[in-house]
């Protein structure tokens, strides 16, 4: 059974950072992409960072120099560091393979003073 749990969301203030955790299990997590998603309230789902299945990440405009993803293939697990955080940050976030496979529920992040 396939199954994504994402963690370490929160209430944070403006400039704070926050570790997304992804844990995976019932799922092949080598040799596929991977990647992070969003979507705040109103809005649709979209794209933050991704990392290929060599390892290599990258990011969405509009969280470069701010957002790293990365991955724990002996842990099947995926991660997103988020510094400098900012109100338009606030949103639920996913992870998801490339194919996608059953959404998990998200972790809730909000930037707030």
């Amino acid at each position: 059974q396939v199954q994504l749990v994402e963690s370490g969301g929160g209430l944070v203030q403006p400039g704070g950072s926050l570790r997304l955790s992804c844990a995976t299990s019932g799922i092949i997590f080598s040799n596929y992409p991977w990647a992070w998603y969003r979507q705040a309230p109103g809005k649709q789902r979209e794209l933050v960072a991704g990392i290929n299945r060599f390892g290599s990440g990258n990011v969405a405009d509009s969280v470069k120099g701010r957002f790293t993803i990365s991955r724990d293939t002996t842990k099947k697990a995926l991660y997103l560091r988020m510094n400098s955080l900012k109100p338009e940050d606030t949103a639920v976030y996913y992870c998801n393979r490339d194919p996608t496979v059953a959404w998990g529920q998200g972790t809730q992040v909000t930037v707030s003073s």
